[in-house]
């Protein structure tokens, strides 16, 4: 499944970036959202293993996120929504479901629906082979940008350089202690790096990590 520069029809551009309840001389007052349902449902069908009956019935409004341009300030790199909304099966069986689009003017760049609590969207990786967490290629950067290598920072954190290759290449998920350390390492608050590892924070008394389960390897 491979939805990076599908071009968005206009109605459905304008369905993803409606406002309900503002008033914006930009912004329709009003919009056809009846033309998403059959879009998440082509961009689901396209998943191999993806049951044709089970359909989005319905979707509700959502505000859009425009996220600003690093190099031009008046211009948006790019704008997600979750728009929220109803996928029915068979039976009449009913589960809530969120589609989360970002999108550049009207070329799609990813899709990711969230049906229930399962996470549905477009992997990185072969068949076959296992999926990259997505903090290492943020870990890559951050270390990048401050010089830092695999050994510093190994040296740094008291771990073994296995450790922090393989949280650096995505292969292991990242453990809350090993993130703690590594955001300590590198001079960015903990709770931010945290948050977008997407780990929770370590329990237990701060700074000690000899009660974590899981702790220094």
């Amino acid at each position: 499944m491979d939805v990076a520069g599908r071009m968005l029809t206009p109605a459905v551009q304008k369905a993803l970036t409606y406002w309900p309840g503002i008033a914006h001389t930009k912004r329709p007052k009003q919009v056809d959202l009846a033309v998403l349902p059959p879009f998440f449902n082509d961009l689901l069908a396209e998943l191999p293993w993806w049951k044709r009956e089970w359909q989005v019935t319905q979707v509700e409004p959502a505000y859009p996120h425009e996220v600003a341009s690093n190099h031009d300030r008046q211009k948006n790199a790019f704008t997600e929504v979750s728009v929220p909304g109803t996928l029915e099966g068979c039976a009449g069986q009913t589960l809530p479901f969120f589609g989360r689009v970002r999108f550049e003017g009207n070329r799609l760049v990813r899709f990711q629906a969230k049906i229930a609590d399962t996470i549905v969207g477009p992997a990185f990786a072969e068949a076959g082979a296992s999926e990259p967490h997505p903090f290492g290629a943020v870990l890559r950067k951050l270390m990048d940008n401050r010089g830092v290598s695999v050994k510093e920072l190994a040296v740094r954190t008291a771990r073994a350089m296995s450790t922090i290759n393989a949280a650096r290449t995505g292969w292991h998920n990242p453990h809350p202690v090993l993130v703690r350390e590594i955001a300590r390492t590198l001079g960015i608050p903990e709770a931010d790096l945290t948050a977008i590892a997407g780990v929770d924070a370590p329990t237990g008394v701060p700074g000690d990590t000899s009660t974590q389960p899981g702790g220094p390897q």
